[in-house]
């Protein structure tokens, strides 16, 4: 005997026969089955229809939707209030610009006819001063030649002259020869002579040639005589401007339509027509 035969065997023994048989065919049976239900399946797929899968998207509820319309129309009012503001604003910027405009017409308007005024009341004293004159222009052409205190005889001439004729005797004519040849002379407030007169000193001056005495200011020599109509004018009479007893103005009458007086600084002592600047009314002192 061997020594070794009294020790087990540390292999596992060997299945038998009969149990590896038995187990194949269990193995076999359940691959076949596996395999018939495999194609099975198969089969059953290939005929089914194509599976749609649908998804369902989540809904606003109340409380939402009523937020989003609320903060909708809350947009579409602050637009409109927006648009309305720029229309008020544009409306008042072209009425202001209106209103400047028509305060610019207006003013323009205003001083046209404030100068219109005013060139029509110069028209109208123009055309007064020269219907005056040809008033007494007209009475001296419709007198013709008339005899004055049979001494001396004056002659009606036209407007603008100088050159009428007139005779004048004794102290007119002593009177409207100095005068005359004063013409030219300055005018000077307060002067009586000789290089320069004011309107009384030269009245004054010359009556005194003849040895006659008058006042010095203008608004007494307008009384120191007999007042006399403009139409019966002698030569050497004495002319006054403004009213008897408050004259503003005086000269000497020369015959002819014509007198001489100390006007103005700018003009000095001139010989001038009745109607340069028309008298208001005269005294005889001879």
């Amino acid at each position: 005997m061997s020594h070794t035969a009294h020790i087990r065997s540390h292999r596992k023994p060997r299945r038998s026969a009969s149990s590896l048989a038995v187990r194949s065919g269990v193995a076999g049976g359940v691959l076949s089955t596996l395999a018939v239900a495999g194609a099975a399946g198969y089969a059953n797929a290939a005929d089914a229809e194509p599976v749609t899968q649908t998804l369902q998207l989540p809904t606003l509820t109340a409380d939402v939707a009523t937020q989003v319309a609320q903060s909708a129309d809350a947009t579409q009012q602050a637009a409109a209030n927006y648009e309305l503001q720029a229309e008020r604003d544009a409306a008042a910027a072209s009425a202001a610009k209106q209103a400047k405009a028509d305060l610019a017409e207006a003013k323009q308007k205003a001083e046209a006819k404030k100068k219109a005024q005013e060139e029509a009341r110069k028209q109208a004293a123009t055309r007064a001063t020269r219907n005056a004159g040809r008033t007494v222009l007209s009475a001296y052409a419709s007198a013709g030649t008339s005899n004055v205190t049979g001494t001396s005889t004056v002659t009606g001439t036209s407007a603008g002259t100088s050159t009428g004729s007139s005779s004048a005797t004794g102290s007119a004519a002593s009177i409207v020869s100095f005068v005359k040849s004063q013409v030219g002379k300055a005018y000077v407030s307060g002067a009586t002579g000789p290089s320069a007169y004011d309107c009384s000193g030269l009245v004054q001056t010359a009556f005194k040639q003849v040895g006659i005495s008058l006042p010095r200011v203008s608004q007494d020599q307008s009384t120191a005589g007999t007042q006399v109509s403009l139409n019966s004018l002698q030569p050497g009479d004495i002319l006054y401007w403004g009213s008897a007893g408050s004259a503003y103005h005086v000269g000497v009458y020369v015959g002819g339509g014509m007198f001489v007086g100390a006007q103005n600084p700018s003009t000095g002592v001139v010989e001038r027509p009745l109607s340069y600047d028309q008298p208001t009314g005269a005294v005889r002192v001879l």
